[in-house]
């Protein structure tokens, strides 16, 4: 793969790679109308598939927070068109890696050293090359490593990424400029605490320590005195990211293996720990054969207020949504209805948003969940995309829902989409005051 020699890390230098990028989309859409004028059934696949290609080809050259927009992009199917979500899965580990000189630099800069005189052996090739940073693999006292390299200026950049690409994602994905808004300190915070590597070295410590006792999840040991801000040095961990692991052809038995302690893993950090690995998108596992699950990347950690779990939680077990007074309580808490709102306004969103509640916990409220059923996730893609269109979102005066809302659902998103592509069958665990009432004699 060809190397990048350069990454901009001036405010100016990165917001002319926006504005190529624009540019770019701009021609495409003139080329696309051109050919249309000739034939006026023409499908738009090709003009998603250029777009796409141009604009991840100026993100990947940016890497860190417009890369990591990518990434998260392409876990919501529902929001772009599949071209787009192919291409954008690339940012998941597979970016353009950083060339040799600026990997040095950056341990230069953090140790004094290069990566030669801190390792008995550094690749200096990447074996994984993602948004933030980059993975080597080394070998000290007879122990291989993993060692993750952050891009240089990232840190640096966020901030002024987001408010630069904020009219890209309202122009290319029909977003609202108020909900952007809204959620914009949520996105931000979340993005600079993951450059920084030290709060992640120790967030990784606690959670991997806190979830040893699941039974075939495999964390790796971390090493403080090899890792700083911006290098974070842990354990390689053997295994396949999910879509290679596939075409191994697995058995349905190690599907539901994996799936189950994907589940586990979750239903612990969120209910026992209230902080949650809040980028679960298949870059940040590896699977085994064995039916044995490598957790790796803490760098994105929810932390989650005591009041919005009460809330949000309350609401997956579906008994609360046969109790009309308590579900409108818990829609004012987390905003999904405003005291703004008309009376009209209130019975409006409380149907759609108890729509959207009862079958998102669907697999909340059955002991066993067969994530393969793709009907089921037919319909919710289905929902969302009807959601897009309903007026009285889109013209609302005001966002709706907890900006701590923003990275739970993803958690959630992103947990649901690969246990549908594991195809897993598995035991819905969770706390006893989330079964419902119709479940008892099942569980009991």
């Amino acid at each position: 793969m060809k190397t990048q020699n350069h990454i901009p890390t001036t405010k100016v230098a990165r917001a002319s790679q926006f504005v190529k990028a624009g540019i770019k989309v701009g021609g495409n859409y003139i080329k696309h109308y051109s050919k249309k004028l000739v034939q006026p059934d023409l499908p738009r696949d090709e003009l998603h598939k250029d777009n796409a290609a141009d604009i991840y080809d100026a993100l990947s050259e940016l890497k860190g927070s417009a890369l990591k927009m990518a990434q998260m992009l392409s876990m919501d199917r529902n929001i772009l068109p599949r071209a787009y979500v192919d291409k954008f899965t690339m940012s998941q580990y597979s970016a353009p890696p950083l060339s040799g000189p600026l990997v040095v630099k950056t341990f230069k800069t953090a140790f004094g050293k290069t990566p030669q005189q801190l390792f008995e052996q550094f690749e200096m090739n990447s074996v994984n090359a993602a948004s933030i940073g980059q993975v080597h693999q080394a070998w000290k006292e007879g122990r291989k490593l993993a060692v993750k390299v952050q891009y240089p200026g990232v840190a640096d950049s966020v901030s002024s990424d987001l408010r630069i690409a904020k009219p890209l994602a309202i122009s290319l994905l029909g977003l609202n400029e108020r909900d952007i808004d809204r959620y914009m300190g949520e996105v931000e915070s979340k993005l600079l605490e993951e450059t920084d590597y030290e709060l992640e070295l120790r967030r990784s410590v606690h959670i991997s320590e806190a979830c040893a006792h699941i039974e075939g999840l495999v964390f790796p040991v971390y090493y403080p005195e090899l890792s700083s801000k911006r290098i974070l040095t842990m354990d390689w961990l053997e295994g396949l990211h999910l879509r290679d692991f596939l075409k191994t052809n697995p058995s349905q038995e190690v599907r539901d293996q994996l799936g189950q302690l994907l589940w586990d893993f979750y239903d612990f950090q969120i209910h026992h720990l209230r902080q949650v690995h809040a980028d679960p998108h298949p870059g940040n596992f590896l699977m085994r054969a064995d039916g044995t699950l490598g957790v790796i990347d803490f760098g994105c950690v929810k932390e989650i207020p005591e009041f919005f779990y009460d809330n949000y939680f309350r609401l997956i077990n579906s008994d609360t949504l046969e109790d009309e007074a308590l579900t409108r309580e818990i829609f004012h808490n987390l905003e999904f209805i405003v005291s703004e709102d008309s009376p009209r306004e209130q019975a409006f969103f409380t149907d759609l948003f108890k729509q959207m509640t009862a079958m998102l916990g669907e697999p909340f409220n059955a002991a066993t969940f067969d994530f393969g059923d793709d009907a089921y996730f037919d319909r919710v893609y289905a929902f969302a995309d009807s959601l897009s269109k309903v007026d009285e979102l889109k013209n609302s005066k005001v966002a709706r829902g907890s900006q701590h809302g923003l990275y739970i659902n993803r958690t959630y998103f992103g947990l649901y989409s690969m246990l549908n592509e594991l195809k897993a069958r598995i035991v819905t665990k969770r706390p006893d005051w989330l079964k419902p009432k119709n479940l008892e004699p099942e569980l009991h």
